[in-house]
């Protein structure tokens, strides 16, 4: 059968399952709308490439299926850069699609062009400029197995207007051909025997685990080898939800704003087994006080994590589902250790440093409070995304996860507006399931139109914005360490409505400036179906988020209050 090289861009997105894409039209990318008009495949137009992009990122976060975004030449394809950059850093699986100029006018400076194959190529873990109609199918076909497979990430594929235009007989992609590409996912049996026997007698062992756990679907066997083994398990940010965190050998979360006992835990350990992490300057703080006892087992799928940032002893490239169901074959009958005195130490830091905070009634609405108060209203059964600043370690702080791909939030790249256009890519991924974005007003700014995405298309997400008029997190900075010069953190949104604004955008607006008034209006949104809903929460602005370990520091210093300093 004769097609159009866009007729068989949208069949060869057919081929490979997708049943939803968001984007943004335009000229160099339009032959390929026209047959997205006859496609099974759902279009969500953003208004915003950026947004696409976000939207993409949270319906494979949430969905563990590869997200796709399309956008024009030129602006279209440069204002993907952030949500690209984003999915590489947390490892996110998504295709991205960019019309160009025509393959004559290339390198001429025509109107709308950019040299996308360049300016991504820091940004994806693979793209492609395709010049031959014939290649479409096999290039689609190839750019799914990469973002998918190894380490997941972005891949995009920039393809001419004239190439778009061009006509060739549609033929099944044919089978994989990348000698240059091969990931090593099966973990070599010594190292793991290795590590079994140096876990079975370690004192003071703690597993440090991240998103690999997520992307690697290895949750439950992570929880049966920490059992097993009776060691404590500390998350990353991206890690939240890869054990339960009612089980209790779960520590939380470590690092900057993580929980003292986390981060104690990991400092006084002797053995540190990370699996799916790479040592994050937010988790390590300065690398050479991290951890300074501990002997290093460390596995993960990119063996350029391993020894990048922490020299181990026991290195294990491999996938991180399959290390650990190594772990656990290796273990065989070898009992459960008595490891009484490491646990007795966990509890008495639990008992001592726990998270806290003070709502008293008649004072400001505390953002901790809030996530709480979602999270026993919804009894946790909710996907929870975070923009990026205060309330993204709140909600990972207090939110309780008792599952795998419940939390979406920008961990690596840190992007601020993050939060509503995931949100709304996660709801497209998983219609049935609740979705509870928490926002700050200065994150909210960035993205909020995407609220029009979300009501146009019938996408009822739920967002709260803790509305502080600041930066929330670059003022606590400025507060602690620049002598309380509030330079260019202060929104001043006192004048701005959310409740108007939301309603403006066809979403439902409510709003809560006292305590007493947050659970209802939570009740509220959570009884609204038919669109979008904002909360506006008027929080402390003064609240800072505790713990805190100073930027570049020792993990030593775990900063619990003000009173520490």
């Amino acid at each position: 059968m004769t097609m159009t090289g866009a007729q068989v861009l949208i069949k060869a997105l057919e081929f490979e399952g997708v049943d939803v894409v968001f984007g943004v039209p335009g000229g160099a990318i339009l032959p390929a709308y026209d047959p997205i008009h006859d496609s099974p495949i759902r279009h969500v137009l953003a208004r915003h490439e950026q947004g696409a992009g976000h939207m993409a990122q949270g319906y494979a976060w949430a969905t563990g299926r590869v997200g796709v975004c399309i956008a024009t030449s030129g602006p279209g394809a440069t204002n993907l850069v952030t949500p690209l950059a984003d999915c590489l850093m947390d490892s996110v699986p998504m295709v991205a699609i960019t019309g160009q100029v025509a393959t004559t006018a290339i390198g001429n400076d025509a109107f709308q062009e950019a040299y996308t194959t360049g300016i991504t190529m820091a940004a994806t873990k693979h793209n492609y400029l395709v010049t031959d109609v014939a290649d479409i199918a096999n290039t689609v076909h190839e750019a799914f197995h990469i973002a998918a497979t190894g380490r997941p990430g972005p891949v995009l594929i920039d393809v001419p207007k004239d190439v778009l235009n061009a006509e060739v007989e549609w033929a099944d992609p044919v089978s994989l051909e990348m000698p240059g590409y091969k990931p090593t996912t099966d973990p070599h049996p010594r190292r793991l025997k290795e590590a079994v026997r140096r876990i079975e007698a370690a004192e003071r062992p703690v597993l440090y685990v991240g998103g690999g756990i997520i992307k690697a679907e290895a949750a439950e066997a992570l929880t049966a080898f920490a059992e097993v083994s009776n060691v404590p398990v500390v998350t990353t940010l991206m890690g939240r939800g890869a054990i339960p965190d009612s089980h209790p050998l779960t520590l939380g979360m470590s690092g900057m704003h993580g929980t003292y006992t986390a981060t104690t835990a990991i400092q006084k350990s002797d053995l540190l087994i990370a699996v799916g992490v790479r040592f994050d300057d937010r988790v390590t703080g300065d690398p050479e006080y991290f951890a300074p006892g501990a002997e290093v087992i460390h596995a993960d799928i990119d063996p350029a994590e391993i020894g990048k940032v922490r020299a181990a002893e026991i290195p294990i490239v491999g996938d991180a589902r399959k290390v650990l169901e190594g772990f656990l074959a290796a273990w065989d009958d070898r009992g459960t250790p008595d490891r009484t005195d490491w646990i007795e130490t966990i509890r008495r830091w639990q008992r001592d440093k726990p998270l806290a905070y003070d709502q008293t009634p008649d004072g400001p609405i505390k953002p901790q409070y809030v996530i709480e108060e979602i999270h026993r209203l919804t009894k946790g059964d909710a996907i929870l995304v975070a923009g990026v600043g205060q309330h993204q370690m709140w909600a990972s702080q207090f939110w309780k996860f008792e599952e795998p791909r419940r939390w979406l939030n920008s961990g690596g790249l840190g992007t601020m507006g993050f939060a509503v256009p995931a949100a709304v890519g996660a709801k497209a991924g998983m219609p049935d399931e609740l979705v509870f974005a928490v926002d700050g007003d200065g994150c909210f700014q960035m993205t909020f139109q995407e609220l029009i995405t979300a009501s146009v298309e019938n996408i009822p997400v739920k967002i709260a914005v803790f509305n502080n008029g600041v930066h929330g997190m670059v003022r606590q900075w400025q507060r602690l360490f620049y002598d309380e010069r509030f330079s260019g953190s202060e929104l001043g949104t006192s004048d701005i409505d959310y409740v108007k604004l939301a309603e403006a955008m066809g979403c439902a607006g409510l709003r809560a400036a006292t305590a007493d008034e947050v659970a209802p209006a939570i009740e509220k949104a959570l009884a609204v179906d038919d669109r979008p809903v904002v909360i506006e929460f008027v929080v402390d602005p003064d609240e800072m988020v505790w713990p805190m370990v100073p930027a570049g520091g020792s993990n030593d210093i775990v900063l619990t209050g003000p009173e520490d300093l």
